[in-house]
């Protein structure tokens, strides 16, 4: 069960300490408070979690502060779409609103390598209009010997061209609970001239520890990826773990099945569960097509094949898109046959800004045809 305060509840009102004190005396039940931060106000959800089925919603929508009581009935309690649940699928983080109406490109370097590839990178992120962008300090691999990131080394220089360019949010990879207060040290020595939205990899989308770890930090959101060998309903459980901590500021991300059925591409690409998670669950859906094809290949019509899988997402309702890009490719220490070269960068997103068009009038025609035809029942 999920309590909804009334919002810019008053945490020190003594209205609020008897709710809290009423919820504490409730047999087998927990409670968890946790705060969503919007542009214009401050929302307070309480998690109630354990023997839940014995509480009469009157009697919770009844307690000081609260304004509407929403039941589970899914599994995914906290970030699932409930019956009667009409909480806002959105959160905001420095200046950038995220949902799941919107979509924000994170093109950058896979791995971080040189100061000027990620000044350059910027460069071109900021030229193309976008205000966020993907930088890989931290990079486990599959090879004990291969490149593994410059680590903490990095971030400096990282955050300084990030805040020169006046980048909002870097996605970063963190793969250990002592990168994400290196990252934190890193942005105060800096004068937080940016944002992080840390990164779960799939790799590590069932460490458990790594997942609690990162949901109860507060200060930044979480993209978490697909795990590659998993269904889809143990990675919206991992997801689920993040949030059961207390932060449900979580953006979900398809990269691609590992398994031989999607060769010659790099993984069996997963988009079409684009609306499935949005169907599911209340959080922004996004796609990773580097790492889904893993390859610059085209078709004879001239569109990369990354590009033509980066439409099928968009069309199907993506929120983000994590891509590779880098100044010199064949020189790129990860990931390299991947990436977009700098210039292509605006040929790439006006081919998004094509599909996200096409996906907009596909989404008014079907609310123009239900509009009309549930008005005739």
């Amino acid at each position: 069960m999920i309590l909804i305060l009334s919002p810019d509840v008053d945490a020190k009102s003594t209205e609020y300490q008897e709710m809290l004190d009423h919820l504490g005396q409730l047999p087998g039940v927990t409670a968890r408070v946790h705060q969503v931060h919007g542009r214009e106000q401050t929302l307070t959800e309480v998690y109630l979690i354990g023997n839940t089925a014995a509480l009469d919603e009157g009697d919770m929508a009844a307690l000081p502060c609260v304004e509407r009581v929403v039941r589970v009935s899914s599994d995914y309690r906290i970030l699932g779409r409930h019956k009667d649940d009409r909480r806002a699928a959105h959160f905001t983080y420095n200046g950038v609103d995220f949902s799941q109406d919107s979509l924000h490109v994170f093109a950058g370097l896979c791995a971080v390598d040189t100061p000027e590839h990620v000044d350059m990178a910027m460069k071109a992120v900021a030229d193309a209009g976008l205000t966020c962008t993907r930088m890989g300090a931290y990079k486990p691999r599959t090879n004990p010997y291969a490149f593994q990131g410059h680590g903490k080394d990095c971030l400096p220089w990282v955050f300084e061209s990030a805040g020169h360019h006046g980048i909002k949010v870097v996605a970063m990879e963190v793969t250990h609970d002592q990168h994400v207060d290196e990252i934190h040290e890193a942005l105060e020595a800096a004068g937080h001239p940016t944002g992080v939205m840390l990164q779960i990899g799939t790799r590590n989308t069932q460490n458990f520890e790594l997942l609690k770890h990162v949901g109860r930090q507060k200060d930044y959101p979480v993209l978490l990826k697909r795990g590659f060998g998993i269904t889809l309903e143990e990675s919206l459980n991992a997801a689920e773990y993040l949030a059961s901590e207390g932060n449900s500021r979580v953006i979900f991300c398809l990269r691609g099945m590992k398994t031989h059925l999607g060769d010659p591409h790099r993984n069996f690409v997963d988009f079409a569960h684009v609306p499935v998670v949005k169907r599911l669950t209340r959080m922004p859906v996004c796609i990773d097509p580097s790492h889904s094809v893993g390859s610059r290949a085209g078709s004879p019509d001239g569109i990369m094949d990354m590009m033509h899988t980066t439409a099928q997402g968009v069309i199907a309702g993506a929120n983000m898109i994590l891509l590779d890009i880098h100044p010199a490719p064949n020189k790129a220490l990860v990931d390299g046959p991947q990436a977009l070269r700098l210039e292509e960068l605006p040929w790439f997103l006006e081919d998004v800004r094509l599909a996200r068009e096409t996906y907009e009038r596909r989404r008014d025609l079907a609310r123009a045809f239900h509009a009309e035809h549930n008005s005739k029942r």
